[in-house]
C-alpha cells in the first residue's frame, strides 16, 4: 500500500493512503485541488493542486474527480461588476410584473393590466 505524505498546517506533516485523499480536478488549472481530513487534529485541510502535485496523487493511487460547476463559471466577463444598487434596482424592477411581460415582449402585460383594470372597477 502507498503512503502519501501531506502536510497539515496545525499538526505538520502526516501519513495518509490513497482512500484519505481527495484529488478534485478542475478545468481551470489553478482551480485544482486535494483535500484530507487530518489524521491527528481532524480538520480538513485543502491544497493547490498543481500539475506535480497531481501527478503524484494519482501515480499514489488517488482517483481524481472532476470539478462540477456551470459552464457560465468559466465565461469571460467584461465590464464593471454589478453593485449593491445595481442589485437593488433589478429588485425594485422586478417587482412590476408589467415591466417584466413587456421586456419579455410577451404581450403578457396587457393581460395584466386588463386584469388589474377589471379589479379595480369591480364595486
Amino acid at each position: 500500500m502507498t503512503i502519501i505524505k501531506a502536510t497539515c498546517p496545525m499538526c505538520g506533516d502526516v501519513q495518509l493512503n490513497r482512500d484519505q485523499v481527495r484529488l478534485v480536478l478542475h478545468p481551470v488549472r489553478d482551480r485544482s485541488f486535494y483535500s484530507f481530513t487530518c489524521t491527528e487534529c481532524d480538520d480538513e485541510v485543502r491544497k493547490p493542486a498543481g500539475p506535480e502535485v497531481v501527478r503524484l496523487l494519482r501515480m499514489g493511487g488517488v482517483v481524481p474527480e472532476n470539478a462540477d460547476f456551470p459552464a457560465e463559471a468559466a465565461e469571460e466577463h467584461h465590464g464593471a461588476a454589478l453593485t449593491h444598487d445595481d442589485l437593488l434596482d433589478f429588485v425594485t424592477w422586478l417587482t412590476s410584473a408589467t415591466a417584466v411581460a413587456a421586456a419579455a415582449g410577451t404581450g403578457l402585460h396587457r393581460r395584466l393590466d386588463d386584469t388589474s383594470d377589471q379589479v379595480s372597477q369591480q364595486p
